[in-house]
């Protein structure tokens, strides 16, 4: 999806409204290997106002995409269902015109808004950097290989607490230096 950034400007007592699916899948693919690895189309609604020069476009986004999990690599279906808006200015002195927490985007010399561009980028916002797959959340074994295995914080910090017991042989050798300590 693609407007004129003229167009949109006419919009100024009535928003421009539009509904439709925007297949992303080559373009997530190809920018986000590592992280998306397919993707269903996605269902835009979108609603765009002119204010004061400028194009308010606000936006509600579902689809579903295939990521891999953080611990496994294992791929599993993540569905997304959010909403953004964005500011769409046409000079750079208009930029300074919103606070840093507003979404502010230039229009390139050819003056269209690239909404397509705009809904792959927030997909990726939207994906969580700590993955699991729903097996597992449910507790699924970790994975492991020759020599080594996964283990979770719990059982980390267990077997850390464990190899700092003393061997109780050597616990007469922590008095060794508190003895040297008392002498000088």
């Amino acid at each position: 999806m693609k407007w004129s950034f003229e167009k949109l400007q006419s919009y100024q007592k009535a928003p421009f409204e539009e509904q439709g699916e925007l297949d992303l899948k080559s373009d997530l693919t190809t920018r986000y290997p590592d992280e998306i690895l397919d993707a269903t189309p996605f269902t835009v609604n979108v609603s765009a106002m002119a204010d004061h020069g400028d194009v308010i476009v606000d936006a509600d986004v579902q689809g579903t995409v295939t990521v891999p999990s953080s611990r496994s690599l294992t791929p599993f279906k993540l569905p997304l269902q959010f909403h953004f808006t964005e500011v769409y200015v046409n000079t750079k002195a208009a930029l300074n015109r919103y606070e840093n927490d507003v979404v502010v985007i230039k229009v390139d010399d050819d003056g269209e808004v690239d909404f397509s561009k705009a809904v792959a980028d927030n997909v990726i916002i939207q994906i969580p950097m700590h993955l699991l797959s729903p097996d597992e959340q449910a507790g699924a074994a970790m994975p492991t290989g020759d020599d080594w295995e996964v283990i979770s914080d719990a059982d980390y910090k267990h077997q850390h607490e464990e190899s700092n017991q003393v061997d109780p042989r050597l616990a007469n050798l922590k008095q060794f230096y508190a003895d040297d300590d008392d002498k000088a």
